[in-house]
């Protein structure tokens, strides 16, 4: 009945659109802008005032959510949130209608709670092979360029000379900061501080700051190449850790895939134990209950498969 009730409920959807004449397509584009562009509302400034000076760590959902919003800022795909987002509420009334239709309640919430979730871990997951590429790219941009600025004692002629051997994303970051001290202003420490907010990367800024520093002072130029080799000893120290840090992973995709074989297998070898997991309510809390550890335990392992990354 629960079924029909949702089939309902599709076709009312549906019919409403053709009277109304909006097709799929623009209701979801609408939903996106409306997300996108809805206005905040803005806390008291003595509440604003005590989260800056006591800053509250954020835990759970809110940190995931949180984090999946500042790599996509990072990665220039900010305008790819609102769509985020309508993906997250349509898999939750997915996880829901799935949950309805395994006739049990108590999983209701628990794959409408995951399945929300599940584009934001998603962001979280594949950050992990956006930082390992960035980290490649910038050993090597900034290894080259060092080499030539120390040459040269010019970083705009360093830059120009080797940016056509960059690849994305880093190639783009130095060819708009040289579009910037060519045709914009010739304000050089300005420019390599607009590099430096570019890429969010601690050896990064660190070896933008030492290039600004170059600036008044010339003999700074030999305090370069030993940041750059910070980098070049982050790739050595991932590569020895790379199997422990994806063995997690591992485990928990190996753990999921026997918990959910378990429950076809079982009609299987007992029938009655089976009805008794799918039909009886201690049954379905216990189904419940998987859930929430299959969904607590992917949401650990992707925050434990992070890149390593330099802190000073």
């Amino acid at each position: 009945m629960t079924v029909l009730f949702m089939l309902s409920f599709i076709g009312l959807s549906a019919g409403s659109l053709l009277l109304l004449n909006i097709s799929p397509r623009k209701l979801w584009s609408e939903l996106v802008h409306l997300h996108t562009y809805l206005p905040t509302r803005e806390l008291p400034l003595g509440k604003r005032i005590r989260a800056v000076q006591n800053p509250k760590k954020m835990k759970g959902w809110r940190a995931s959510i949180q984090e999946s919003k500042a790599i996509l800022q990072q990665t220039g795909q900010s305008n790819k949130l609102g769509l985020m987002m309508v993906c997250s509420l349509v898999l939750a009334l997915l996880g829901a209608i799935l949950g309805f239709a395994l006739h049990n309640i108590w999983l209701v919430p628990v794959l409408a709670a995951g399945f929300t979730l599940s584009p934001f871990w998603f962001v979280l997951f594949t950050s992990t092979f956006y930082k390992k590429r960035l980290h490649s790219e910038l050993e090597t941009a900034l290894s080259i360029i060092t080499t030539s600025y120390l040459r040269s004692e010019n970083i705009l002629a360093a830059v120009e000379e080797n940016v056509t051997y960059l690849n994305p994303p880093v190639a783009d970051v130095f060819q708009a900061f040289l579009a910037e001290s060519k045709l914009i202003h010739a304000n050089l420490r300005l420019a390599l501080q607009q590099l430096k907010g570019r890429i969010n990367d601690s050896v990064f800024q660190e070896w933008c700051d030492a290039l600004i520093a170059c600036q008044d002072d010339r003999t700074l130029k030999t305090t370069l190449m030993p940041i750059v080799a910070k980098l070049s000893d982050m790739r050595v120290v991932s590569a020895e850790l790379d199997y422990l840090l994806y063995e997690p992973l591992k485990e928990v995709i190996t753990m999921a895939v026997l918990m959910l074989g378990n429950i076809p297998l079982l009609y299987f070898l007992n029938r009655d134990w089976f009805h008794a997991l799918t039909t009886s309510i201690p049954g379905k809390m216990v189904l419940a209950f998987c859930g929430i550890a299959l969904f607590a335990a992917f949401a650990a392992v992707i925050r434990l498969t992070r890149p390593l990354e330099y802190k000073r």
